[in-house]
């Protein structure tokens, strides 16, 4: 794999890229943790769900300078702690420089998150000036 985009991304809060095709699509892995939980139950916080769509879909353009610039989401199923979710994440459509990702992510065989992304990639890095 070639991985063009987020190259300094902690793997252990984001996930591990398992497969890229450049501008097709992109799967990533992620363990969860004891540090994830929101409470004493092991709910894992929901950001840590969203962070591996997110990944996932900048993986699926793999691009240096890929930007998230919304995102509708739906969580439909709440993850405990020592889950591994997967994301799966698909560019549905390419206009220009913006690229519409579908990403679902699963708890085992359980769908617990879907969104639809949006992405951009910008002509430079969006913190150069």
């Amino acid at each position: 794999m070639n991985i063009k985009t987020h190259d300094r991304v902690s793997t252990a809060l984001v996930g591990s890229p398992v497969e890229v095709v450049d501008g097709e699509r992109a799967i990533a892995r992620l363990e969860t943790r004891g540090e994830m939980a929101a409470d004493s139950t092991g709910l894992v916080h929901g950001g840590f769900t969203f962070g591996l769509a997110d990944y996932a879909a900048m993986l699926a353009v793999n691009h240096p300078h890929v930007v998230l610039g919304s995102a509708q989401v739906k969580f439909t199923a709440p993850v405990t702690v020592g889950e591994t979710m997967t994301a799966e994440a698909k560019v549905t459509s390419t206009e220009g420089k913006r690229s519409e990702v579908s990403v679902e992510v699963k708890a085992g065989d359980r769908r617990v998150f879907t969104g639809q992304f949006t992405c951009y990639i910008l002509e430079k890095h969006v913190l150069d000036k």
